[in-house]
This record gives structure tokens, sequence and C-alpha cells, in this order.
């Protein structure tokens, strides 16, 4: 066990503050926490360990204007044996009967019962034994029920307690796991705000990705990663053909105006947002089309230009105005001019501009990015016939094939790095090989071949090393080692740079490594002006892009006149379809064969209603599946009880199902001191009923605390709470609303499926469900 330091405070205060500003934990009797430091359980551990057994002040039990009130570290036996418990709430000394032996509840309190951590096995694996399981409640993403033993853990879905790889990996944060989880119940609507509360264009995002959340799903430990470019798309292109329910004018206006220069991602992102929540915007873009890389840097045959051009036209829909064909700092508009008529400006100009590198005949090459540009305004001129792409990134390989598509009959792509270094897409790279161009990695130019006809070749030097030890790209050379490649065309793919002479005189923003320098928030040195995008980075994906407009559109919108009320959901217990412990194939696009394909049309085919059925069914819709630990907690619910602490008053239910880690609920230096419970009328019939598998010791397999209010016969009000069904106590509410009324006998088999209509076993613990009915029928025996 490692060492810390045991504390004895005599006060609260003096508990509340050593766990305020120390890294500590409480230890309320019991030997649960001692179990887990001596195991080495967690990733990480405290250095120091407060004992509140020194506060004799929270062991009480009382009554007190019909509230029983029962102080946090009165022992578990002690609340046994209490006789005003057992005059006055037996059910709550049944509880704490069944907890445990006699010697645990000699030691365990009240509310180290209601704090304790998670119990299930994956998440308790000692170190000691074997290696420490990262399950999703520690350093890990992967709940290990889903796909192994789970005979003891939720028939009610998951809950979530990080954030599933998907979503971590995706530089939007997108909700993967939620929208999946809409399009499984019909909710594709649904699913699609989910996605347009981070990224309003999936149409684009989904053609033109790298997917990084595939790099990350779990499913790729058991078969293939889920399809999820395949999904947002078909959601994507559902968006846009009913842009005029989804992207629509604001109800109201806020009368404050936001200018973009520039209409790339980050700035049409930001639009949307901005005339979202009633701003009015105007962007203004050199080129005769809005767009920016969407529209003229990326080829159509992976982004078909009317996609671009819909969603162009979605957002002038919403009241966004676009001006394109001006230039701002010339064509007689200025910087100023626009700053001074607008609330805040936002800067999204990419990099556009060529950057170069020293090598001996350089200015007879052309720039890769304008070769794109030319095709994309309908120049369809073969280039040469031997042609050298220099660079191994994204927009390299689209040179590179669009050169191909064009009809050259050699393409030569030759870049710095490994093949598995290259900054290039592992889907893009096969792409380029499936295109018959020849990739070369390990090579830097050192000079252009030329003659009195022009290029003739390049000549490449052997690239010893790319990055250093810290990982930054510092390219080493053995300029001993030379390679001739011929070719009548090069064109240089290796990096763009930003233009920035439009930003003159007080309007001349700060910059770093020739682009603008953005601070947290989108800030620029000069006040009112933000920016985003390429400009601020550099080359990046589409998605971040959008992430970085998103980002901007918030502090844009702080600026002018408050925030953009942007909320997460409350949290809840999400369900998967058991197909997904399946091991199954990923549904694949259908994508042209090389002899299909050309530069307008689009290579790949999106998938039909019928696969993407198949494919949601695949998510695993990752949480964690343990069930709740604490068998006073639905007792407790039942009786609506309050949890009583140094800082607030909050409701049992509140307490047990705001997060799946009960300590987790509680603030800095917050300490559990009181519960209080209400006692309730004489004709409420109260049952506690919990099937273990041993009488003494073992946890719940399933409990169930009831709460019937009777007269007449016939029930005037129910509680009805399972324990140990799912992550967190599980009130049943619909069963509650359908006793009112009715004789309690005569309800039961129906009470009792209408409890379980929405449980989700997994393989081995559908039993779970009818010892739940058991239970339920017996609650209603009387």
């Amino acid at each position: 066990m490692k060492s810390f330091k045991h504390v004895r405070p005599s006060t609260i205060s003096e508990v509340s503050s050593i766990l305020n500003k120390e890294k500590a934990v409480m230890l309320a009797g019991g030997t649960d926490l001692l179990g887990v430091l001596r195991e080495r359980i967690l990733p990480a551990y405290p250095d120091k360990v407060v004992s509140l057994s020194g506060l004799d002040e929270l062991k009480y039990i009382s009554e007190e204007k019909g509230v029983l009130k029962i102080g946090a570290m009165t022992t578990l036996n002690e609340l046994e044996k209490s006789d005003l418990v057992k005059e006055k709430l037996p059910v709550l000394t049944e509880a704490a009967h069944s907890i445990a032996s006699p010697i645990l509840r000699n030691s365990a309190t009240v509310g180290g019962n209601l704090c304790q951590d998670t119990r299930c096995w994956y998440y308790r694996y000692p170190h000691s034994i074997g290696g420490r399981v990262n399950c999703a409640r520690k350093e890990g993403n992967l709940c290990y029920a889903m796909m192994g033993e789970n005979r003891y853990h939720s028939i009610f879905g998951a809950a979530r307690v990080n954030d599933p790889p998907c979503r971590e990996k995706c530089p939007a944060c997108t909700d993967i796991a939620g929208y999946m989880e809409k399009l499984r119940t019909g909710d594709i609507d649904g699913a699609a705000q989910t996605i347009m509360d981070v990224n309003p264009m999936p149409a684009i995002t989904s053609r033109v990705c790298a997917h990084f959340c595939q790099e990350g799903c779990n499913r790729l430990r058991y078969d293939e990663s889920l399809n999820i470019g395949s999904i947002e798309r078909y959601v994507g292109d559902y968006i846009l053909a009913n842009a005029d329910r989804f992207m629509k004018a604001p109800g109201s206006e806020k009368n404050k105006k936001a200018s973009i220069v520039g209409t790339g991602p980050a700035g049409l992102t930001a639009a949307y947002y901005l005339r979202k929540h009633g701003y009015s915007v105007t962007m203004y873009e050199r080129m005769k089309e809005a767009g920016g890389c969407l529209m003229y840097a990326i080829p159509a045959y992976r982004l078909p230009k009317d996609i671009v051009r819909r969603f162009v036209a979605a957002l002038e829909n919403m009241g966004v105005e676009i001006r394109c064909g001006v230039s701002v700092g010339t064509d007689g508009l200025s910087m100023e001019e626009i700053y001074q008529k607008s609330d805040c400006v936002m800067l999204d100009t990419g990099t556009w501009k060529r950057p170069l590198i020293g090598v001996a005949g350089e200015e007879l090459t052309r720039f890769g990015l304008d070769f794109l540009v030319d095709v994309n305004n309908f120049i369809h001129e073969r280039p040469g016939a031997d042609v050298i792409v220099v660079g191994g990134g994204n927009v390299a390989v689209d040179v590179a094939i669009t050169a191909k598509r064009l009809g050259v009959p050699k393409v030569s792509m030759v870049c710095l790095e490994k093949r598995e270094e290259m900054p290039a897409g592992i889907e893009e790279i096969e792409r380029v090989l499936e295109e018959g161009v020849d990739l070369v990695n390990g090579w830097g130019p050192k000079r252009i071949l030329h003659g009195p006809g022009g290029v003739n070749g390049v000549e490449f030097k052997k690239v010893t090393s790319v990055f250093d030890k810290a990982g930054k790209f510092a390219p080493r050379y053995d300029e001993e080692k030379l390679m001739e490649v011929k070719g009548d065309v090069v064109l240089m793919a290796i990096g763009q740079k930003a233009d920035l002479g439009f930003l003159e005189g007080e309007f001349q923003v700060e910059t770093e490594r020739g682009r603008i320098k953005a601070v947290e928030g989108s800030n620029t040195s000069v006040e009112g002006i933000f920016a985003g995008g390429d400009v601020t980075t550099g080359p990046a994906t589409v998605i971040q892009a959008v992430t970085a407009g998103r980002n901007a559109s918030v502090s844009m919108s702080e600026y002018m006149c408050g925030d953009l009320d942007i909320t997460s959901p409350a949290p809840c217990l999400h369900r998967f379809d058991p197909i997904s412990r399946r091991r199954d194939p990923a549904v694949k696009q259908r994508v042209a064969t090389t002899s299909e394909r050309s530069l307008e049309k689009e290579d790949a085919s999106g998938i039909s209603e019928t696969d993407l059925q198949k494919e949601i069914a695949r998510c695993f819709n990752c949480g964690c599946m343990a069930v709740n630990p604490s068998d006073l907690s639905n007792v407790l619910i039942a009786l609506d009880a309050f949890i009583v602490t140094n800082m607030r008053r909050i409701s049992a239910e509140s307490f047990f199902t705001t997060d799946t880690r009960v300590p987790r609920t509680l603030e800095p230096g917050e300490i559990v001191l009181e519960v209080e419970i209400p006692l309730p009328a004489k004709e409420t019939i109260l049952r506690y009923d919990k099937f273990r598998l041993r009488k003494s010791i073992d946890f719940a397999v399933l409990s169930l605390a009831t709460a019937y209010t009777v007269r007449n016969g016939y029930i005037a009000d129910a509680r009805v709470v399972l324990g140990a069904a799912a992550p967190i106590p599980m009130r049943m509410y619909d069963v509650e609303r359908f006793l009112i009324g009715k004789i309690p006998s005569e309800a039961a088999d129906e009470a009792a499926e209408l409890a379980l209509k929405d449980a989700l076993p997994m393989e081995n613990n559908s039993y779970k469900i009818d010892i739940a009915k058991v239970l339920m029928k017996r609650s209603l025996a009387f």
C-alpha cells in the first residue's frame, strides 16, 4: 500500500478545509476505502486520509417534528438496533440488517454506505493479482461487461461516466453515441440536432473528414470500427434536404452585427451559430463563390460543389449576407470600414499563399494549391506528361490524384516521411496507390533539374529522420545519397501560408510564425477582432476549422451581448442494441472502381436506410454497466428523504441519480452530515426486499423498496424504486402512475410487466428480469 498521512480532525469545518485544499479523501468507517488503497485499484491515490471518527456530533438518531434524523456517522448496527427506527420506520431497520455482516455493520456508517464506490469486479480487480483493469470508471474507456462476464450488471442500459473514445477523438466533440441512440429509436431529427449542436455542416465533414472518431472506436478491439462517417453523411444529407427546418431564420433579432472576412468552414460555422441566435451577419469573400477551401481546394470527386452551394444557400436563407468578389484591403473596402460598422469582426482568410523552401530552381515549379483551384474553376488541362508532386499531406494526395485523372500518364508523389509518418490519412494513402500514383517515401527535394526546354526533373536527398526526439518537425538528411526523378512538371504541395497583407495600421493583429495569433476564446491582439481556422493554425482538417468557428462564435457572442447559452444534456442511462454484442463487419460505402472515376463525379456513394439500421445497431453506446452499490439508496428515495450536507439540503433522489459516482455529486469540501426522513402517513405500507446469493455479506443482486399509500383498499400514492438494477437507483415512474387507483393484489402482474418493459438484459443477466418481477409482485401482496 502506498503511504499516506492519516488525520483525525475534531470539527466539520476542519475536515471541509482539508478536503477543499489538499489531495485527500474521507474515511467514514468500515473497511472499503482501506481495501481500495491496499489493492491499488485506482490509478491515482490521495496524500491524506481524513478520518471522521472524531466527529461524535454526527452520531445520533432522533425525531423532530415528524422527521426522523440520522447522523452520518451513525453505524449501520446502531441504525438496525434503534428502537425509534423499529417503531417509526421498520423498513429502514430491515434494509440496515440486510447489509453485509454484523461485524462490518459495527464499523460501517450511514454516510459511508451512501457514498461508497461501485462494487463492480472489473473496477475492483486488484492490481496485485495481475494488472489493474482500466475500466471506464478509471483511466480506461470501455466497460468490460459489454463483451465479457456480466451476470450482476445493469439490465437498464449504461451510464456515461466519461466521454466515449469516439467523442474524445472528434475535434468537435460530437456526441456520436448520443445521436446513434436517437437514430436507433427512429428520431432522425433528434440525431440531426445533436450533430448540429457542434457541427452545422455534417454533409460536408462526413465526406472530407479524416474520421478521427473511427480510430478511437471501441469496436476495434473486437472486429471493425463503426462506420461513423457513412452514418454522419446519411444524417447530413437529410439535414440539407430539410434545410428549411434545420437552418431557419431566428425568431428574434439581437440588434448586433458581426462581420466575417473569409467564407471557409470556420467562418461559415461561426456565421451559422451567430445567425441562429439572432445576430446580423455579413461575410466577405474574394472569390466568386463562397466556401473557401471547400469550394476551391478540395476536389469535386471528394466533395461535390453542389453540396457546398446548398449549404451556403441555406445560410443565406437564414439571413446571412454573403458578399462575394470582394477583396478586403482592395476594391475600396478596408478593414477599418468593416470594423467601424460592426460590433465585432472574425478573420477566416485561410492559407492560400505559397511558402518557399529555398530549393534551387523552385521558381520553375507550380504551387499545388493553385493547381487545384484552377481545376475547380473548370480549367481541365493536363499539366504535363510526367508530373512530380512533392509533399505527403492530404493536399499532395489531392494534387496527385487530380493530375492522374486529368490524363497524366505518370505521376510520382515524393515525400519526406515514411509511409506510417505521412500526414495524409490512411484512406487517402490507399486511394493514391489505387489510382496508380508512384509513392516514394523518405526523400526531400535538393534542387529542380532543368534545361533550355524547362523542367526535366527533381534531385532528391535521402531523409534520415523527419522529427526530433521531442516529436517536432526537424528533418535531417544524408546529403551523399541522392536520387533523380524525371518529370516535366513539378507541383509543390509542402505547406501553405496566410496572406495578411490586408491588415494594416491599428488592425495589424499580432502574428506568430506567419499566422494570426489567436489566444483563448479566439481573441486577437485587437479588441473586437477574432480569428479562427487555418489562418490561425496553418492547414488543418475541415472538422478542426468547424470547431474553431463554433468557439469563435461563442466568444463573439459573449463580446457583443452575452453567451450563446450552450448547455449540456442532463445525465441519463444509455441504451444499446443487443445485436452490438455480435462480431459483425462494418457496412461499407460503395466506392467507384478506378475505371469509373472522374474529376466531377463523387467517388463514394451514401449508404441505404437498410445499411444504416445495420450499422447503428453495432454501436456499443459505450458506458458503465456497474449497478449502484448502496443498499440504503432506494429505500431513502422511496421515503422521499433528504441528504443534508455542510453546504445544502438535497433530495435523496437527486443525490443518488445526479452522477453514477455519488462522491462526485458533492462539491469540494462538502460533507454529508445527516439524513432527514419525513415520517409517512399511517396508511402507508412500506416494503423492502433484497435478493442475494447469501443472507450475509453479499451485495444485492436486486432489491426493491416500495411505499404505498392505501385508502379504502385502493392505492392513492406510490413510490417504487429498484436497486442494483442499473448504475443508479431506478425509480419506476410508469409503475407509480399505473398503480394509482388500483387494488394492489389485482394490479401486481401488470405492474411487474410494466416495471421491466424497458429492460435491456445482456447475455448473462436476463435472469434478473424474472427476479425483479417476483419482487414487484411480492411488494403488492397485501
